[in-house]
């Protein structure tokens, strides 16, 4: 048997090697070193409640192009990444057995049950095979021991509060440097071909060139990304104006997909974002990405302090509500035909491209959940099916918070499709793009083709019931705005280059409640 130390790093949501403390410990501990990465079939069944497939198109070429990238990276610093199709409990068990030199397996833990059952399934492995385990916590901007709070229990449940306490009482931590060189495989083991789409029983899917997100996946396009949107265009600057755009993609980071699989840390976001501050600007919108990257940490933690209550129909607030199931108003949704061009046309972008913008999706959640009162994990579950970016804790906290009975301190909080439509899209110029059928309609128009006469309609090619539905749901609060709309308004820069202007009545009520007095911009 031979003497030499092998750590296997079973890497998951942590495909990156800058910032990540795996590598960084493996390389002192160890003679040679296993990054492995599993194909893990259960990711690749039905969703729990409705058996929508769990991972789509557009998430899994975006995985398979980060793994491409991890091992292109590993292999210039003298190792490789090893590659299975399997259960990772399974797969560590037959690799300790054919090695013989595995002193340690090492990953990152993870927060919902599906990653812990196969933690514990690992562990059990390797406590049976007398392999030692270690772990490290790196998903989120600010440490899990570095928090203001003794136990998880602690967590407020409300954003603001737990933002506040983080803010003032906790530090981020600096970057784990990145090893010049890795220490190497050990002789003889294979590193296993990438698998296809095809060999996980996916589609490829097509490229569509109105995409807002035509990004590939891994580590190096993450930090290319950075590298365009802070120091090459400035875009980081302008983001709190820009951030609820719809067209084009520079009107928000974009980096929650490369986030998502770990391919960027959100540290060296934080550090990025410290030199820019300190070399060309600090405002409001540098630190609005902090304050989203702090979002996604609560969320997390959210999902540590309440565990499987984050997927319950009663949600965290233990809440019933008579939820409809009606298929038929599902696939209207799901499918873009519900006869609200602003939901529609969201709803098509995600089917079409594997993305929706931020403000897109608090609409589309809040029209399933509040207009057509239908079970919230339908959504989440279309959701986790088709986003790139998609993440457990982010994705079900945020459907939770859209369906009431999350973390919102605000009662009943329900979105009007008419009025965003108009504040976001005023010109409907993203409507169009994505809705064809109503291309023949000018103007705010679009958003609202039942309210149009015979003559109009007609003359703009568009049928209601035939070439496009009438709505299935009319909420009462629609008509305030669908009679104030001013027709065939002008051009609009919104969501191109970001608003063309911010809402009177929204104008810094956000801002205003976020920042506390001492924050010093």
């Amino acid at each position: 048997m031979s003497t030499s130390r092998t750590i296997i790093c079973l890497l998951r949501n942590d495909l990156r090697l800058h910032d990540n403390e795996l590598f960084h410990w493996a390389q002192r501990n160890a003679d040679h070193i296993v990054p492995l990465y599993c194909f893990d079939p259960r990711h690749y069944v039905g969703t729990y409640n409705y058996n929508l497939p769990k991972t789509g198109p557009f998430r899994l070429r975006f995985l398979l192009d980060s793994i491409r990238d991890l091992r292109h990276t590993l292999l210039h610093k003298g190792s490789n990444l090893v590659v299975r199709r399997g259960k990772p409990e399974e797969v560590v068990a037959d690799l300790i057995k054919q090695l013989g030199s595995v002193s340690t397996v090492a990953f990152h833990e993870e927060v919902s049950s599906e990653e812990l059952n196969v933690e514990k399934r690992v562990k059990d492995v390797c406590a049976q095979m007398k392999v030692k385990v270690h772990t490290c916590w790196g998903s989120t901007l600010y440490h899990r021991d570095d928090l203001p709070f003794n136990n998880m229990s602690r967590l407020p449940d409300v954003y603001t509060q737990f933002r506040k306490a983080v803010e003032s009482q906790s530090q981020v931590r600096p970057l784990i440097p990145t090893p010049e060189q890795l220490k190497p495989l050990p002789q003889g083991l294979e590193e296993g071909g990438i698998p296809t789409a095809e060999d996980l029983e996916q589609t490829e899917p097509v490229t569509d060139p109105r995409s807002a997100f035509p990004c590939t996946g891994g580590e190096s396009q993450a930090l290319a990304r950075l590298k365009h949107y802070f120091w090459d265009t400035n875009a980081v600057a302008t983001y709190k104006e820009t951030r609820n755009g719809l067209i084009g993609v520079d009107y928000s980071t974009k980096f929650s997909s490369w986030l998502a699989l770990g391919c960027i840390s959100p540290r060296y976001i934080y550090h990025q974002i410290q030199q820019y501050e300190k070399e060309r600007t600090a405002n409001q919108s540098t630190y609005w990405v902090i304050f989203e990257l702090l979002w996604r940490d609560y969320f997390k933690l959210v999902g540590v302090k309440y565990g499987n209550r984050l997927f319950q129909i009663k949600g965290l607030q233990d809440k019933s509500i008579p939820w409809k199931k009606d298929k038929k108003l599902f696939d209207a949704w799901k499918e873009g035909r519900t006869g609200v061009p602003f939901v529609d046309a969201n709803m098509r972008e995600l089917a079409m491209t594997g993305f929706m913008s931020n403000r897109g999706r608090q609409n589309v959640a809040s029209f399933l959940t509040k207009d057509l009162c239908l079970d919230w994990r339908m959504g989440a579950e279309w959701f986790e099916y088709l986003l790139i970016d998609h993440d457990v804790c982010s994705n079900y906290g945020n459907w939770l918070y859209s369906a009431g009975i999350g973390n919102d301190p605000r009662e009943n909080r329900k979105f009007n499709m008419i009025k965003q439509g108009l504040d976001y899209d005023n010109n409907g110029d993203y409507v169009r793009q994505w809705v064809p059928e109503l291309q023949g309609i000018m103007g705010s128009d679009v958003h609202t083709p039942w309210t149009l006469s015979t003559a109009s309609l007609s003359h703009a090619n568009v049928c209601l019931g035939e070439t496009y539905p009438t709505p299935i749901v009319m909420a009462p609060e629609w008509s305030r705005h669908a009679n104030k709309k001013p027709s065939g308004a002008g051009p609009s820069a919104r969501g191109k280059k970001g608003p063309s202007h911010t809402p009177k009545q929204h104008r810094d009520r956000g801002i205003d409640f976020y920042f506390s007095k001492s924050k010093n911009l």
